[in-house]
């Protein structure tokens, strides 16, 4: 097989990895830091050791996140030689060589969609989480850092202000030379540590950190980091409150997360160029393909020996918008290893070459203490696995010497594999439609099969065109990047796919002969040709006006600029191509869409609604929250003739029913018990597609009355409940709330969820005796209690008379 062309961006999830966690340039956050932070400027020595950085006598300040008991050389000390996660009492590894053994050690699970394989993270405390939704260098540096918490053992990073500040941050927090920097936390002395707990205790009680619960990682628009295998409403704080008994480190990560990415890791004074012959799990794949904030980061996850000394490697990375970490096939992750934008030959669009924008196969350098100054460096150990920047030929035969290296990939699997890439970025562009990465990656995938196809299968380009195109790949076309407004436009939806498809084969069809498609981009400046569409279409409300979702140079753009394509043009292979293309969007737009997995459920009342469609190879997912002990009725009634429709009922993650039969409807039922949500999936038989009409009703449950004439008032007159969630509540003009909690309800949290702009509420919680144990009585929305053993009164109340509808949480 020929080297594919070095243009080629990534072929698996090569979204952007922004590195602002903060506003637009120029705007300070709430910590007083102004723009991003860029490279440090400070190379490593030939030997491999950093610049001097902070003085040691940073150890113990208030700014402090953890407390350095180890270092990473060590292998002989009383906690090296322990038995640990992934290694045996005396095993004579280094702890950077254990960070490797851990990693490879993580066990292979489903995504939470179900669709993909991820791995889970297990703790010192054996406890055992799925990997989060995180970006692709987000990933990278959790695993790093969380590690080194856990341990004991140094850990920084550094990093240069918009003022040209030599930053760092690490095990002793965010500071510079001259102490805290702006106005982050003071970590040691703001958050609680639980280290101090044995494995025991904290399994049969882990602690909680309810501030750092409620956090999320930054994003322009929103969060988009939720994790619904722990809660529906579970972002990254969530995660890591499950994940460390430190908390300062979770509050650490939401800060590093965000502010440290790709250009950081590209940077040696974070992390160096290591040898291919030396891979190990634990290490970093890191293309870069422009100098500056774009770049892909790829968790070097399993490296297994093979015979002859070659190897066969495995990589897993997140992506944006977040999701939870892929891990790739031996395939897949070949052609990333072998890709020269991983610091190879050649250039990108402006000339630069690859192998001097710090992409690569890279090594987190390890932090020492040395002459009373903290300084990264390689560790002595690695030296002779580490290519110094000055070595570019050494660096730039990488990817070559990974073709060799790695094992072969027979023909019929790699075309496969390059398939499934193509399908799966199509997918991602069916609810992102703007994003320019994927339509770069699904180009991408497309030149390394016309290449394949011709030295192995004797196809031509026009051929595999014929033969794998889609029509909606000429209208998401691929994007000029740092040329085309649309690639900062990352809030685009499914529905937004419908009618630009929608536009398109309404054109073809209405047209006398084969047009050529129209590309969703920028043109005059705007988007009018689909909004216009959607208008007519009687949607118009659900085309969303253009915005810069991430940081946008380019923003100015009037008319976006295509790639030169190296596809043969559509109408050349329309007939070829047939039906296919017009299955792939439903006529009119879902209203309910993005429903396309488990996380994004469309939530729906009991009631009738109309309108909802089934596409090819199409999900459709609905949740619900009714009364605690309902029966959740779900029916869908369409034409049988025009297309099967299936269901799945789920409670939590076990499916609970399943509808298949042959006629005009299907119905699936289930029971609520107040904790794992209802969730209800929608699917075509056998790919088919076709409308349907829904039917919700729930039967039954836990009534507590008319909100404002519910008779609970005094404790005496309490209601009786367990545990689940209570919806529809309200505290009215002068109204009071009692609940009595079961005894046989562990403590648990007690929380009602409402909104402090309607009506600020407060909780007070009494022991049967009418002793008062706790209160929660913030400014802000919710407001939560921790409920102890035992049985339990709360009184919900609005302050100074406010009112407010309200949900009540009681978790075992």
């Amino acid at each position: 097989m020929t080297p594919a062309p070095t243009k080629l961006i990534a072929a698996l999830a090569l979204l952007v990895t922004m590195t602002f966690g903060v506003g637009c340039a120029g705007e300070e956050d709430d910590y007083g830091i102004l723009g991003p932070l860029q490279q440090s400027q400070h190379a490593l020595s030939s030997s491999g050791v950093g610049s001097p950085a902070l003085s040691s006598s940073v150890e113990g300040a208030r700014t402090e996140v953890w407390e350095v008991r180890n270092q990473w050389a060590d292998t002989n000390t009383s906690e090296a030689r322990e038995a640990g996660m992934a290694w045996g009492a005396d095993s004579g590894l280094n702890w950077d060589e254990k960070y490797a053994a851990w990693v490879q050690s993580l066990e292979e699970t489903s995504t939470f969609s179900g669709n993909r394989r991820t791995f889970r993270i297990t703790t010192p405390q054996g406890k055992t989480l799925d990997v989060p939704a995180l970006e692709c260098a987000e990933l990278a540096l959790m695993m790093r850092s969380v590690f080194a918490a856990w341990y004991g053992l140094p850990f920084f990073l550094e990093a240069q202000d918009a003022a040209g500040t030599r930053v760092f941050l690490g095990h002793f927090g965010f500071r510079t030379a001259t102490g805290r920097y702006k106005n982050t936390p003071e970590f040691r002395t703001r958050y609680n540590n639980y280290d101090h707990l044995s494995n025991s205790d904290a399994l049969s009680s882990w602690p909680r950190d309810d501030q750092l619960r409620g956090r999320h990682l930054y994003n322009r628009r929103g969060h988009d980091d939720f994790n619904p295998f722990l809660d529906e409403d579970a972002g990254a704080g969530w995660y890591f409150d499950e994940l460390l008994l430190n908390k300062r480190v979770g509050h650490f990560l939401l800060l590093l997360l965000p502010y440290f990415g790709s250009v950081h890791l590209a940077d040696d004074a974070n992390a160096y160029h290591a040898q291919p012959e030396s891979l190990r799990a634990g290490d970093i794949l890191l293309k870069r393909w422009q100098r500056r904030g774009i770049g892909h980061v790829m968790l070097v996850k399993d490296v297994q020996q093979r015979p002859e000394g070659r190897l066969a490697a495995e990589l897993a990375s997140g992506s944006m918008p977040r999701r939870q970490a892929l891990w790739e096939s031996q395939a897949a992750s070949k052609m990333l290893f072998t890709n020269d934008q991983t610091g190879g030959e050649g250039e990108n669009n402006d000339g630069e070459a690859f192998v001097n924008l710090g992409g690569g196969l890279k090594r987190f350098l390890v932090a020492e203490e040395n002459a009373g100054r903290w300084r990264n460096r390689v560790l002595s150990s690695d030296v002779s696995n580490y290519i110094r920047w000055s070595r570019r030929s050494e660096r730039a035969s990488r990817p070559e010497r990974f073709r060799t290296l790695l094992v072969t990939v027979s023909p019929d699997e790699l075309r496969e594999e390059l398939l499934a890439i193509i399908d799966s970025k199509r997918d991602h562009l069916r609810s992102y439609p703007a994003s320019c990465s994927a339509r770069i990656a699904r180009e991408s995938a497309f030149e390394e099969l016309y290449a394949l196809c011709a030295n192995h299968f004797d196809m031509s380009r026009d051929q595999v065109d014929s033969e794998y195109r889609l029509l909606e790949d000429y209208v998401f076309a691929e994007l000029v990047y740092d040329e085309s407004k649309t690639c900062c436009w990352n809030s685009t939806d499914a529905t937004m796919f419908d009618i630009v498809m929608n536009y398109n084969l309404s054109r073809q069809e209405a047209a006398s002969a084969c047009l050529s498609p129209a590309v969703f981009k920028a043109q005059d400046g705007g988007y009018e040709v689909f909004a216009d569409h959607a208008e007519s279409m009687g949607v118009g409300d659900r085309w969303k006006p253009w915005s810069a979702d991430e940081s946008c140079p380019q923003a100015g753009t009037l008319n976006d600029v295509e790639e030169t394509h190296g596809w043969t043009p559509y109408c050349e292979i329309a007939e070829a191509l047939g039906d296919t293309a017009a299955t792939d969007a439903p006529v009119v737009p879902d209203p309910y869409e993005p429903n396309n997995d488990m996380s994004s459920a469309h939530r729906l009342e009991a009631g009738t609604y109309s309108g909802a469609s089934i596409g090819n190879n199409d999900e459709d997912w609905f949740t619900f929250e009714p009364p605690t002990g309902a029966t959740v009725r779900f029916k869908v009634e369409f034409e049988h003739d025009n297309g099967d429709i299936d269901l799945q009922m789920f409670r939590g993650l076990e499916q609970i029913d399943q509808a298949n039969g042959t006629r005009d409807e299907e119905e699936v039922r289930g029971t609520y018990e107040g904790t794992d949500p209802i969730t209800v999936l929608v699917l075509g038989h056998e790919s088919a597609t076709n409308s349907y009409t829904i039917s919700v009703t729930f039967e039954g449950g836990v009534d507590l009355g008319e909100p404002c004439d519910d008779n609970n008032e005094t404790m005496d007159s309490a209601f009786e409940i367990g545990a689940g969630v209570y919806p529809g509540l309200r505290i009215c003009n002068g109204d009071v709330d009692w609940f009595r909690i079961r005894a046989t309800t562990s403590g648990g949290p007690l929380s009602i969820e409402f909104s402090h702009g309607e009506g600020n509420l407060d909780l007070e919680l009494y022991r049967s005796s009418g002793e008062l144990i706790d209160t929660s009585a913030s400014n802000t929305d919710n407001e939560t209690i921790e409920s102890g053993a035992g049985v339990r009164y709360l009184k919900v109340f609005g302050r100074n008379g406010a009112m407010a509808d309200y949900t009540l949480r009681i978790i075992e």
